[in-house]
């Protein structure tokens, strides 16, 4: 019988958390109320740039802070020059060291979060404007094409 529980249990987890990765009204019934709250939170936009925009920012240093999500591994295979490593899974706890105490931030400075796919940038940013950021954008594009297309990148 434990087992089954358990089983049950996980199941309910996999439905919240497949119905929290798409933000529906129609899903949000019936759900717990922090539920509906992080479903509602997901439909705030995230401001997005793409590749010609991203080498713009790369291209004058220091006008923002660049941050990889990717893994420490990934990062070290190869980055954007400028670009510092705070892996998605920390970045609530670790953005801190690189802009200050959460008492003496800047809040509205710019940041753009950059990873693979652009898809753990957009969590970052998620995360971060969770966080008060206001600045905040995820770069949308393949860091493959980036590289093949002949942009800065450091091994």
């Amino acid at each position: 019988m434990k087992t089954i529980n358990s089983l049950a249990f996980c199941f309910v987890a996999a439905l919240i958390t497949a119905s929290l990765s798409i933000p529906s009204p129609t899903l949000a019934q019936g759900l717990p109320p922090a539920a509906k709250q992080k479903i509602e939170a997901t439909q705030k936009p995230v401001r997005t740039i793409g590749m010609e925009d991203y080498r713009k920012i790369v291209e004058h240093p220091g006008e923002a802070l660049i941050i990889d999500v990717r893994e420490p591994q990934e990062y070290a295979a190869g980055h954007i020059p400028g670009a510092i490593n705070i892996p998605r899974g920390v970045i609530a706890s670790q953005i801190w060291n690189h802009v200050g105490s959460s008492e003496k931030a800047n809040l509205e400075r710019p940041i753009v979060l950059q990873c693979q796919s652009g898809r753990r940038a957009t969590l970052a940013a998620e995360t971060l404007g969770e966080l008060g950021f206001t600045q905040t954008s995820a770069v949308i594009m393949n860091l493959d094409d980036w590289k093949t297309s002949g942009n800065p990148f450091v091994k």
